[in-house]
């Protein structure tokens, strides 16, 4: 489900679980294991995709499926990495190698810098098309990315995003001429970093991710119950099993 390559000092972090990466239990224990890993034994780190396809955010399929209390573990594991990208002591490159929506850029807000293909790629947050609402640290983190009032109207609109239109509300970063390009310039900005007088750099991104860090300071297990009690709804149980159906049709 993951692939390590060590480019030089970066490591590069790549989801593997074809044909969507969907974030289920084990990629999402395994995807934290490894960035605390890389904190330890490489310099920076990439996080990248399948070609077209970054990460489609949790698997729903499978979450549908569990009980209050295994989702809640469930649930409690997503915000965990979360809070790893936020707090990782080197610095995080998201190689958005294709599709991100709703999860995939979920993750994405919390890196030092996300970089996407040109082409027909899409992001964004789709939660209250479902029913459900985007989880508030990641909210906190859009926040301060690209302003109050641009994240409000993302998340209230819910609609996907072109990667050209992430780059002008500075959601995305950069952009690169094809999936396979993202990954080679995500290594090279972390080399551009790297370059730098090492205390320096690192001691100056914990000044400037402060923030970051305090949003979950300030994050308590209330928070959590507003998205589970939505999850239950009948209105967005019956609003996921309807885009499960919609996906099998279509695959």
């Amino acid at each position: 489900m993951l692939e390590i390559i060590d480019h030089g000092r970066v490591r590069e972090i790549k989801l593997a679980r074809p044909p969507a990466n969907a974030l289920n239990t084990p990629l999402v224990s395994g995807l934290t294991e490894a960035l605390e890993t890389a904190a330890e034994e490489a310099s920076a780190v990439v996080l990248s995709g399948l070609p077209g396809m970054y990460c489609a955010g949790l698997d729903v399929p499978e979450l549908i499926a569990m009980d209050r209390e295994t989702f809640t573990d469930n649930w409690l594991r997503f915000i965990r990495v979360q809070q790893t990208i936020a707090t990782l002591p080197v610095p995080v490159v998201f190689a958005m190698t294709g599709h991100a929506p709703a999860g995939g850029i979920v993750l994405g807000v919390f890196g030092d810098y996300r970089i996407m293909p040109r082409g027909p790629y899409k992001t964004g947050l789709n939660e209250v098309r479902v029913g459900l609402v985007v989880p508030e640290p990641a909210y906190s983190a859009l926040e301060l990315l690209i302003g109050p009032r641009g994240a409000e109207n993302m998340v209230m609109d819910g609609s996907m995003i072109s990667s050209e239109q992430a780059v002008e509300i500075g959601l995305v970063d950069e952009l690169a001429d094809s999936p396979e390009a993202v990954v080679s310039r995500a290594v090279a900005w972390c080399e551009e970093r790297l370059a730098l007088p090492r205390e320096a750099m690192l001691m100056t991104r914990k000044i400037t991710r402060r923030r970051l860090h305090e949003i979950f300071d300030n994050y308590g297990a209330e928070r959590d119950k507003v998205f589970i009690d939505l999850w239950f709804s009948e209105v967005t149980q019956a609003n996921l099993k309807q885009m499960i159906a919609a996906l099998k049709k279509k695959g």
